[in-house]
């Protein structure tokens, strides 16, 4: 695994930095890039770390400069890790539709053809980025915390679910909350994992809340005037929360759309939540 990688820009940003970076990704087998804020605590030790996993078309810039989060970060003193949805590049498989190919790799890793030679990306972001990162910034593997919005939303709470020793703490904003059952998933999770249905339940949020839950809290923020709500399924999640007795909060915001106008309303209580946790 290489740990090596190029710096594309580094900005000052509320006395921290805000640096992208891109490295050549094994499990892609593609250049792929990365944002890492670091706050003013970061030139004293390693600080904690917040993974933010973006939604379907974005890339790792869209969070960076829309969200907010870096003013939160800073007085915090949490790290922010904002990297690509997807394998990016000539060579790379895509689709006319904006919702599967590049910019919608759905935090999987693809076994079917044509996907499954570029499209890693629960390899990528569970293992690969994780390498290279704590091995070449101030930041505490010990204190690892992750969201996302939408789609991102999706992969921040399979992953905590997966790995709860890892991710310490774990938000969401408007999560695509039961794919397995929703046009956003049953088409992405055909073309990459095969008509096997049983195969996709380790990828749905709903589904891992009902088998095993988080050992945490939850934080969810579901606009209540999201275009998408028959596609995100938010009450399936609140259902499964509840049933469960998952501890945590799920709620719904009214007025709110899907947009990063949501995102950055509700970006401060979750930096502070996740701060609380790591």
């Amino acid at each position: 695994m290489t740990l090596t990688y190029e710096t594309l820009s580094e900005n000052r940003s509320f006395g921290g930095t805000q640096g992208v970076y891109k490295h050549k990704s094994q499990a892609t087998g593609t250049d792929m890039t990365f944002a890492v804020y670091l706050p003013p605590a970061a030139e004293f030790g390693k600080v904690p770390v917040l993974w933010f996993l973006g939604g379907l078309t974005t890339t790792h810039e869209n969070a960076m400069t829309k969200a907010g989060a870096q003013e939160w970060a800073s007085e915090y003193g949490l790290a922010l890790i904002f990297c690509d949805t997807s394998p990016r590049g000539e060579g790379v498989p895509n689709d006319e539709a904006y919702d599967l190919g590049q910019g919608a790799g759905f935090y999987v890793d693809a076994t079917e053809a044509p996907w499954s030679t570029h499209f890693k990306m629960w390899h990528y972001v569970a293992h690969e980025l994780p390498e290279l990162v704590f091995n070449n910034f101030p930041l505490d593997r010990d204190a690892q915390g992750i969201t996302g919005h939408s789609m991102g939303g999706h992969g921040a709470l399979t992953l905590a679910m997966t790995y709860p020793e890892t991710y310490k703490s774990v938000s969401a904003f408007a999560p695509i909350a039961n794919p397995s059952q929703s046009d956003w998933g049953r088409k992405q999770f055909t073309a990459y994992l095969g008509a096997d249905e049983s195969k996709w339940q380790a990828h749905d949020s709903t589904v891992l809340m009902r088998e095993r839950g988080y050992p945490g809290e939850v934080l969810v923020d579901q606009g209540g005037k999201d275009q998408f709500l028959d596609l995100l399924k938010p009450e399936t999640l609140a259902h499964a929360m509840m049933e469960r007795r998952q501890p945590g909060v799920f709620r719904m915001q009214p007025g709110y759309d899907h947009s990063y106008f949501f995102v950055q309303t509700f970006m401060p209580e979750h930096i502070r939540w996740h701060a609380e946790r790591l």
